[in-house]
């Protein structure tokens, strides 16, 4: 375990270096500063318009740090040869790709909780203080990027970065688009095509199944019921796309 966490924390320390996160972070502190100017150009409810869109911008570019950080997570490694000397020591390869994808959802973490808390604090001075469900919202996108972020560890671990990010960019647009898929496959008339979607449905993520936007949005009660069966959905989708990322690398000659 102590591998792991040395591993963990020397991944996080590199994530916090990359110039190219912080502006993602800026630019993503920008459109939630941005999203209070919609309350004076709105025509409706223009509080519910600039909650959607500030929450809507962090979960984008959350996405998109967890894609950045996860399609090169590996590929770095092995082309600046420093995963030779890791590897060359008494850690196992499933610890190296554990210990990396650990410290990577460490640096998504840090990265939730300070737009989190910028967009408490806009908020405090625009609307009062968001509700508990907000954070719930928050913690649940936060098991979206894990999963997100093992699928591209996945992708990383056989790949370069190129093919890895549009195969991960591919995941998380199905995996928003899952209810789609199975509306489609049911509508559809050829059984090869409904087999196909159902495939799909049941292979691939389910994104949606973590998204509380609407009920932030609103500022609804929070709905544990579903946050149950989502969180196990989540934590057991995640282990089980790791252990297969664990997998690859195993067998990936590095010579």
């Amino acid at each position: 375990m102590t591998r792991i966490w040395a591993l963990a924390t020397n991944t996080f320390r590199e994530a916090v270096r990359d110039r190219v996160l912080y502006s993602i972070v800026f630019f993503a502190v920008g459109i939630i500063g941005l999203s209070l100017v919609l309350d004076d150009i709105t025509v409706g409810d223009q509080e519910k318009v600039v909650r959607s869109v500030a929450q809507g911008a962090i979960d984008i570019f959350g996405a998109i740090i967890a894609m950045f950080l996860g399609v090169s997570l590996v590929w770095k490694e092995v082309e600046r040869r420093t995963v030779y000397t890791i590897i060359s020591k008494p850690i196992a390869r499933w610890q190296f790709i554990l210990g990396k994808y650990l410290g990577m959802v460490l640096t998504l973490a840090v990265e939730l909780l300070i737009l989190t808390g910028v967009y408490a604090l806009f908020m405090f001075f625009h609307q009062g203080w968001p509700p508990p469900v907000l954070y719930v919202s928050m913690l649940m996108l936060l098991l979206e990027l894990m999963l997100l972020a093992s699928w591209a560890t996945l992708f990383s671990a056989y790949s370069t970065p190129t093919t890895a990010g549009g195969f991960t960019l591919a995941v998380f647009l199905i995996g928003h688009l899952a209810d789609d898929i199975w509306r489609f496959g049911a509508a559809a008339k050829a059984p090869a095509m409904q087999e196909m979607s159902r495939a799909l449905y049941w292979v691939l993520p389910n994104f949606e199944l973590f998204n509380l936007r609407e009920y932030a949005v609103h500022e609804l009660p929070v709905p544990w019921e579903q946050i149950a069966g989502s969180v196990a959905y989540g934590l057991c989708y995640t282990g089980l796309v790791l252990i297969v990322a664990m997998v690859v690398f195993e067998r990936r000659d590095l010579r």
